[in-house]
C-alpha cells in the first residue's frame, strides 16, 4: 500500500512539472528578449520621401539588417518623422526613421501626438538633421525676415520639417500667416523653387540633400542663413536644436551657411525581442564602413545614445553596454 501511494505520488510530481514547463513556454521565439513576444517574419523600415537622406540611407540598412539577421527587410516611403511613429504604433512597420525632437513629442503625447505613443523605444542616434532654408540666388530672399509675403513650403503636413519651420520663424517673430505657406516634400519643394511656382522651401534633413542637389544642378542654390543670436534663442528654448552649418563646396556654396539642426535617430518596435534589436543594432553600427552616403560619417556606436531622448530598447542598450558607451 505504501508503495502504491509513492507511486501515485511520484506520478502527481511528474504531471505537475509538465504543466509547468507548458505554461511556461518555450521562450525560444522571443529569444530572451524584453516586451515582444516573437519575432517578425519581415521587416519595414519606415524612412521619408526619396528626394530626403533617410531613403538612400534606409537601403543601405535594410541590407545590413537582412545578412545579419536572415530576416526579409525593406525600407519603405513615407511623410517621414511624425507618420513613422504612427507606423510603428499600427505595427506597419518595425523601424523607422525620426528626428530626435519628434520621438520626444511622441513619447509625451505633446505637438502633434494627442496621446503618447508607448511602442517605441530608441535605437541609436546618427547624424545632424540639418535645417536648410533653400532659395534661389533670382529670389531676392537673403535672411529669414525676407520670407514674409512669400511663397515658402514648410514641409508635409505632420512633419518634423513643418514643426522646425513654425519654431524657427517664432525665432524671428515671423508666423505661418505672414506667407503663403505650402507643404510640399522635399522633391516637390525643388521642383517648386525650379518653375518658380514657390520662393522658399525649408528642408531638413542630412546634407547634402538629395532634392537640394538635384536643384542645385539647374539653378544657383542659396542658403538663408540663420543668425547666431537667433540660433541661441532656439537653444535656449528647445532643448534638441544645436548649432550646425551648410558647408562650403555643397550645392555649389562659396561660403559656410550657419544654421540650426536637430538629430536623426532609429526607432524601434517595443514589442522586438531584445535579441533581435541586439542584432540589428550590431548590423548597423559594426558596419559603418559600409555606408556609402555622406552622412555615414557621422554614424557612430561611440555618439549613437548623445541626445536620443527616449528609452533605448534592451537590446540595443546591450550592444552599447558591449561597447563601453554611455549616454552623455
Amino acid at each position: 500500500m505504501q508503495k502504491k501511494k509513492l507511486f501515485l505520488g511520484f506520478i502527481m510530481m511528474l504531471a505537475l512539472t509538465m504543466i509547468l514547463a507548458a505554461c511556461g513556454g518555450d521562450d525560444s521565439s522571443d529569444n530572451g528578449g524584453g516586451e515582444g513576444e516573437s519575432n517578425p517574419d519581415f521587416i519595414g523600415l519606415a524612412t521619408g520621401g526619396t528626394g530626403g537622406t533617410y531613403y538612400p540611407l534606409g537601403g543601405t540598412f535594410s541590407n545590413l539588417i537582412e545578412d545579419a539577421t536572415g530576416i526579409t527587410t525593406d525600407a519603405v516611403t513615407s511623410n517621414a518623422s511624425a507618420e513613422n511613429m504612427a507606423m510603428i504604433d499600427n505595427n506597419e512597420v518595425e523601424i523607422a526613421f525620426v528626428q530626435t525632437d519628434i520621438a520626444s513629442y511622441a513619447v509625451e503625447g505633446t505637438q502633434m501626438f494627442e496621446a503618447p505613443i508607448e511602442t517605441i523605444q530608441g535605437l541609436g542616434t546618427l547624424y545632424p538633421e540639418t535645417i536648410q532654408i533653400v532659395t534661389t540666388a533670382d529670389s531676392g530672399i537673403e535672411s529669414v525676415e525676407d520670407l514674409k509675403g512669400k511663397t515658402v513650403s514648410v514641409g508635409e503636413s505632420g512633419s518634423g520639417t513643418r514643426l522646425n519651420a513654425e519654431q524657427i520663424l517664432g525665432a524671428h517673430d515671423i508666423s505661418f500667416d505672414d506667407m503663403d505657406v505650402q507643404n510640399l516634400s522635399f522633391d516637390d519643394s525643388a521642383t517648386g523653387i525650379q518653375d518658380g511656382s514657390i520662393d522658399a522651401a525649408f528642408i531638413t534633413g542630412g546634407t547634402p540633400t538629395g532634392a537640394v542637389e538635384g536643384l542645385a544642378a539647374q539653378v544657383d542654390v542659396v542658403i538663408v542663413p540663420i543668425e547666431e543670436d537667433k540660433a541661441q534663442a532656439l537653444m535656449d528654448e528647445y532643448s534638441f536644436y544645436s548649432t550646425d552649418e551648410v558647408p562650403s563646396g555643397i550645392y555649389g556654396l562659396e561660403s559656410a551657411v550657419p544654421t540650426v539642426a536637430v538629430q536623426a535617430m532609429l526607432a524601434v518596435s517595443s514589442e522586438l525581442s531584445e535579441d533581435l534589436v541586439y542584432e540589428i543594432t550590431k548590423s548597423i553600427y559594426d558596419n559603418t564602413d559600409s555606408i556609402s552616403h555622406p552622412k555615414g560619417e557621422f554614424i557612430s556606436a561611440d555618439t549613437a545614445l548623445q541626445g536620443i531622448g527616449i528609452e533605448v530598447h534592451p537590446g540595443a542598450q546591450k550592444y552599447y553596454d558591449e561597447k563601453g558607451v554611455e549616454a552623455e
